[in-house]
């Protein structure tokens, strides 16, 4: 993408703040780490650290997507949410609008995905070289030109939920990448980290942590 980066400048979203982890509502647009070059160094990650000096990066929301992101304060958090994500014992719900009215009303996708090298960082479906990838759906509201869908990945992969709805026909509103024509013509990406499930490093506890759509 060849536009300018103007990440918003709103405060902190803080959602959960204790001794071993922190949690935020990050804002579309906004970097969850720093990209190449300086003019790429605004992200979510140094915005926590300025805060939060010990904060360590645990997953990543791609840019345009907002909601709940989760940081460790100590090493033994990292590791330990780490192997969390890495095992698929975190439980990840998102909210998307994809164009056309989607149907059925619940569904999985089950379709590997790979990086489009050519055109990276866009991804494809590829059944030769991709990796698994299996997302979830269920549709909240629907209509003849969008639906209001809640998506539940499996897996974890680079642009799944976009690429998967890409390929049942239905792309995100918004998707500077995959989405075009009038699906195109929105202010932000219609994505939103709108819950995760995971257990406390300290003690095992089962945390949920909620963050509403934005639109």
């Amino acid at each position: 993408m060849n536009d300018v980066y103007a990440p918003p400048q709103d405060p902190l979203r803080l959602l959960h703040e204790d001794a071993q982890l922190v949690v935020i509502d990050k804002p579309s647009g906004l970097l969850s780490v720093p990209g190449r070059g300086a003019h790429l160094a605004d992200c979510l990650l140094s915005r926590v650290q300025a805060v939060f000096p010990d904060a360590l990066l645990v997953h990543r929301l791609d840019r345009d997507t907002s909601g709940v992101m989760v940081f460790a304060l100590t090493p033994h958090a990292q590791r330990h949410l780490g192997l969390q994500f890495e095992k698929r014992q975190v439980k990840k719900t998102y909210v998307a609008r994809v164009q056309g009215l989607l149907e059925p009303k619940t569904g999985r996708v089950d379709l590997p995905l790979i990086v489009d090298w050519p055109n990276r960082p866009r991804q494809k479906v590829c059944h030769e070289t991709g990796k698994p990838a299996q997302t979830d759906w269920r549709v909240l509201r629907a209509a003849e030109d969008e639906s209001r869908v809640r998506l539940m990945p499996r897996t974890g992969r680079s642009h799944q939920l976009r690429v998967h709805m890409l390929a049942l026909g239905h792309p995100i509103l918004g998707d500077p990448f995959y989405a075009k024509g009038t699906a195109r013509d929105h202010p932000r990406l219609m994505l939103h980290s709108e819950e995760l499930r995971l257990r406390h490093p300290e003690g095992g506890a089962g945390l949920r942590f909620r963050a509403a759509s934005p639109f």
